[in-house]
C-alpha cells in the first residue's frame, strides 16, 4: 500500500487540476488508542480510487526544516521521511498535487516543494510522512466508531497555535446534532 500511496501522489497526472476539493476533518474519538491516530485531527481528501489520504495538523515535532527553519509536523504513519507540503495557492500546480480544499493543495512532489521553501512561511505547512488508508479500511474504521467526522477549513489547516486543537475539536464535534 506505501507504493500505492507514494506512486499516486508522486507520479500520477496532475490530479489537482482535475479533481475537486473534498477534505474533511477526522477527529480521534478519545477511546481511539492507536498510538498513530490518538487524539489527533486529521485533514483527509479521498482519490480517484477510493483510497483516503492526509495529514494530521495537530502534531508539531520539536524539528526544523534546515533550509527554512520552519517547524515540521508529524502528518502521519506512513512514509515518514519523505517531505510532504499542505500549500495554499491561486492556480492548481503543475505537478501532482492533491486539491484538498479552495485554494489548497497537499503534494509530495519536488517540482510543487522547492518553489514553495523559497517563499516566505504562511503559505505552506512542512509534514514528515502522511496518513492512508486504501480503499474500504477508513470506512470500516469509520463504522467501528473511532472517529468524529467535521467539515476542514483553510483556518484550520493553517492555524499557528496546534495546542488544544484537539479537544476543541471533540467538543465542537459532540455539540453537534445528528442529522436524518
Amino acid at each position: 500500500m506505501r507504493w500505492l500511496l507514494l506512486l499516486l501522489l508522486v507520479s500520477a497526472p496532475a490530479l489537482s487540476q482535475v479533481e475537486p476539493a473534498n477534505a474533511i476533518l477526522l477527529v480521534a474519538k478519545p477511546d481511539l488508542v492507536d498510538p498513530n491516530f490518538r487524539q489527533t485531527v486529521v485533514l483527509v481528501t479521498q482519490t480517484e480510487d477510493g483510497s483516503t489520504v492526509g495529514v494530521i495538523l495537530n502534531r508539531p515535532t520539536a524539528r526544523k526544516h534546515e533550509q527554512t527553519g520552519e517547524t515540521l509536523y508529524s502528518g502521519g504513519p506512513v512514509m515518514r521521511e519523505v517531505q510532504v507540503v499542505l500549500f495554499r495557492a491561486e492556480r492548481a500546480p503543475e505537478a501532482a498535487a492533491f486539491h484538498v480544499l479552495k485554494d489548497i493543495y497537499l503534494t509530495m512532489h519536488p517540482a510543487n516543494i522547492e518553489p514553495l521553501l523559497a517563499q516566505q512561511a504562511g503559505n505552506y505547512r512542512l509534514y514528515g510522512g502522511f496518513a492512508g488508508w486504501a480503499p474500504g479500511q477508513l470506512q470500516s474504521e469509520m463504522q467501528r466508531g473511532g472517529w468524529y467526522v467535521l467539515p476542514a477549513s483553510a483556518e484550520l489547516a493553517f492555524r499557528k497555535d496546534t495546542a488544544g486543537m484537539w479537544e476543541e475539536m471533540v467538543r465542537k464535534a459532540r455539540g453537534r446534532v445528528a442529522l436524518g
